[in-house]
């Protein structure tokens, strides 16, 4: 089958660096690589490879589903599921010798029912995100209730950090206040946790205090600073690119406007440069209105119309361009960069939701050559 003229390059080689570098700020703390929704736009099983390729020793999805299709990638490294799974998926949490999170009662009888063997669990708490987790009140008894059903064991207990990509924000030391509490409850009670976490990208980045045994990383693992407020504080490489060709080229006339609406005529002969790629595979809709750029020939060249389902237009005022010739949405060409930063800024955003929504109608290339060991 042919190569779609769309497609997204992923850097396998700068997402490893990503992961060096992150673990090098961490260390002694671990390194565990956030490989959910299909790491972040890039490619689960390979992003996951390049990840523990750089130093990363563990690995978090979201889904069980998730975590399923990294052990049958051939991925052996402990994965954690970071929010407590369904009940009708622990008999496939225990089969894949998953990770899971607990923080009710029910969910960890019930991940108990499943397991045939071991099986480690660690408990979230929450300690004002407010989104899951166990009140810091009742993580005494859960994690008790977890050493009183054989076959779990204790391995970790964990919190999320609301606000760490905002730098002193108070809120995160009220979080690392009870998580600190929570752990000293459980020491003065005898229960071992032998892994304490509460790091994300930007805590990792910014607050070394809560490093403690393992930092979580996602965006950063792709290039990407969790926060404008963060950026450049530590050197991370942007692991994709996002690439089309030019499929059809136009001169469009003085006073005529393209695309749905004809919302902007242009004001003289005009050559205009189709490229096949459009909203359903990512590129937002609004992305004109915002007066958002792509790089044909290294220069910056705006969006001539609004974005379609499967096509944009690109405005190339006088300059010679052909059929085939490349066109940089997110990424590099000559001496422009255009970043999925950039976008969000444009659109209100945040990068993890540009990177996050380029759809799997979009082919992903990898360089170098994917880890011998992955074999999805």
């Amino acid at each position: 089958m042919t190569q779609r003229w769309a497609w997204a390059e992923i850097d396998l080689g700068a997402i490893a660096a990503n992961a060096r570098t992150l673990a090098g700020i961490a260390r002694p703390a671990a390194l565990c690589a956030v490989v959910k929704a299909n790491g972040y736009g890039h490619g689960a099983a390979m992003a996951a490879g390049a990840a523990l390729d750089g130093g990363a020793t563990w690995l978090a999805v979201a889904l069980t589903s998730e975590g399923a299709a990294l052990r049958e990638a051939g991925i052996n490294a402990p994965i954690l599921l970071l929010s407590e799974p369904p009940a009708d998926e622990h008999a496939d949490v225990a089969r894949f010798d998953l990770t899971p999170t607990v923080y009710t009662e029910a969910g960890i009888a019930s991940l108990a029912q499943a397991a045939s063997r071991p099986l480690t669990v660690h408990l979230k708490v929450d300690t004002g995100m407010h989104r899951v987790g166990a009140p810091p009140s009742e993580a005494r008894r859960l994690a008790e209730l977890v050493l009183a059903h054989p076959p779990l064991k204790l391995g970790g207990v964990w919190t999320h950090c609301a606000v760490a990509d905002e730098p002193g924000h108070p809120a995160t030391a009220v979080q690392t206040e009870r998580l600190d509490a929570v752990v000293k409850d459980l020491a003065d009670a005898g229960i071992e946790v032998p892994i304490v976490h509460a790091a994300n990208s930007a805590a990792t980045i910014d607050v070394p205090a809560l490093h403690r045994d393992l930092v979580r990383c996602g965006i950063a693992l792709y290039g990407l600073a969790p926060s404008p407020a963060l950026a450049g504080r530590v050197p991370l490489q942007p692991a994709l690119r996002l690439v089309a060709r030019v499929s059809h080229v136009q001169v469009v006339p003085a006073g005529d406007a393209v695309s749905y609406g004809l919302r902007r005529p242009v004001e003289r002969d005009t050559v205009v440069a189709t490229v096949p790629i459009g909203y359903a595979d990512g590129v937002p809709r609004r992305l004109f209105d915002v007066g958002a750029e792509v790089l044909v020939g290294g220069a910056r060249r705006p969006l001539a119309g609004v974005v379609t389902m499967d096509q944009l237009l690109v405005d190339c005022g006088t300059a010679t361009v052909v059929p085939g010739d490349e066109v940089v949405l997110i990424g590099e060409q000559g001496d422009e960069r255009i970043g999925a930063e950039e976008w969000a800024e444009r659109l209100g955003t945040i990068a993890y939701e540009i990177v996050c929504g380029i759809s799997a109608r979009v082919p992903r290339t990898y360089r170098p050559a994917p880890a011998a060991r992955i074999t999805a």
